[in-house]
């Protein structure tokens, strides 16, 4: 009970502050994450979590499947066949360079060999833009990026989970059966997506039938049940539950919206307090014994790659792309780890492999870095595209037309979206 009442004190002076943390630095998410670390055994011992808690892995898994579900739920299909170019070079380029670079400076400055290093590297592959919500949410922020850093976060999640377990397997003791192992992962991945269609698909077909249909004050319940099954199913069948959210998610705004609407005040509550939750014991385990285990050279990677070997892989996919050079550059900095780092890195941890230990120290500073780094600057930088459209709006007439006496669509918002779609990927 007493994790229960931290958790709901760092709640309250959360909401408290929110309003604060909308306009300047101030980060929630960053209140949560010292809060689990001042209460934690390194400092207050008011809770003693430790990586092999039940709980910490619990939480992390249930804070990405519920923000995958909900972040899955602003994909526009139609906008995204129109657009899907800079997703794809982002997660095609730009996520494999993010990976072979973080093996290499791994390899080099940390010194693990080369298997445990590619590891590393699949671990901390994966973006999340939860910790960046300015940024992904405001209307104001040019809406291909953040349909961009939003499709490629929602889908490198699981995109990466089979490369970290065929490494898992290759460092371990069943490295001669990694091979075997391959048609099993792809299995699973295969499984993620189609459950994540197929389950959205036939409950929205039920609730279409003359004699059912939910009742106005329980329609929210209905993506909600939809997300329980499938992460049930998803952990019961082993099937990827990270592609199933986020397609689940997308497939039941496409094919009905009016469940969607329902739903979302209720559905971003539950994965703001899922990814608080998680926050709050990921804090936990940031004692300073963690940060006093890791090398001078693993201080340097966890620099490098927050501020070089994400930034310059998606800088080199976005080439000869029309994005303006700023947008480039939010997108490029804005690659925090996430929730699915946080669950990779628990893997390595729990498969008993050599350098295991060595291997989640660097992955845990480098999320800590991340989410302080990242959730720190969405605010500012988002204000800068505020200030861009303030200056914008100037130039137009009183009542929003330009000189012709055409409307003029805002920048960001989804009028202007759909009248540039055909220029978003050239």
């Amino acid at each position: 009970m007493v994790l229960v009442a931290v958790f709901g004190a760092a709640l309250l002076v959360a909401v408290l502050l929110s309003g604060v943390a909308a306009r300047t630095v101030l980060s929630t998410s960053l209140l949560f994450l010292v809060g689990g670390a001042l209460v934690s055994d390194g400092f207050l011992g008011l809770i003693h979590i430790t990586p092999d808690s039940a709980i910490v892995a619990t939480t992390a898994d249930l804070a990405l499947f519920a923000v995958l579900f909900t972040d899955g739920m602003h994909v526009s299909f139609p906008t995204l066949r129109a657009n899907w170019k800079n997703p794809a070079r982002a997660l095609g380029l730009g996520m494999p360079l993010a990976f072979v670079g973080m093996a290499l400076i791994t390899h080099y400055l940390v010194g693990l060999d080369w298997t445990t290093s590619f590891l590393v590297g699949a671990v901390l592959a994966p973006t999340d833009p939860v910790f960046a919500s300015a940024i992904v949410g405001r209307k104001e922020v040019p809406a291909k990026l953040r349909q961009l850093l939003n499709v490629e976060s929602g889908i490198n999640d699981g995109l990466a989970l089979p490369i970290v377990l065929i490494f898992i397997a290759a460092a371990g003791p069943t490295a001669g059966h990694a091979e075997s192992s391959l048609a099993m992962i792809g299995l699973e991945l295969v499984l993620g997506l189609a459950f994540g269609i197929a389950l959205p698909l036939l409950v929205i077909g039920l609730v279409r039938f003359r004699l059912l249909g939910a009742e106005p004050k329980l329609q929210p319940l209905l993506p909600l049940a939809i997300g329980v099954i499938l992460y049930a199913v998803c952990h019961l069948t082993h099937a990827n539950p990270y592609l199933a959210a986020f397609s689940a998610g997308a497939v039941l705004t496409a094919r009905s919206p009016e469940a969607e609407k329902a739903f979302r005040p209720l559905g971003e509550a539950l994965a703001e307090l899922a990814k608080f939750a998680a926050l709050l014991v990921f804090g936990a385990l940031l004692t300073p014994g963690l940060f006093s285990d890791l090398s001078v050279g693993g201080y340097v990677v966890v620099v490098l790659a927050i501020v070089l070997i994400r930034p310059a892989s998606l800088l080199v996919s976005l080439l000869g792309t029309r994005f303006p050079r700023k947008e480039k550059l939010v997108a490029a900095w804005f690659g925090p780890k996430g929730f699915a780092s946080v669950v990779y890195g628990l893997l390595v941890l729990q498969a008993g492999i050599p350098h295991g230990e060595e291997a989640f120290t660097l992955i845990a500073v480098c999320i800590a870095f991340s989410i302080v780094a990242h959730s720190s600057t969405d605010v500012p930088i988002a204000r800068i595209f505020h200030i861009d459209e303030a200056t914008d709006e100037t130039t137009d007439d009183d009542n929003g037309k330009d000189g012709d006496g055409d409307e003029v669509p805002r920048q960001g918002s989804s009028e202007a979206f759909e009248n540039r779609s055909g220029d978003l990927n050239r």
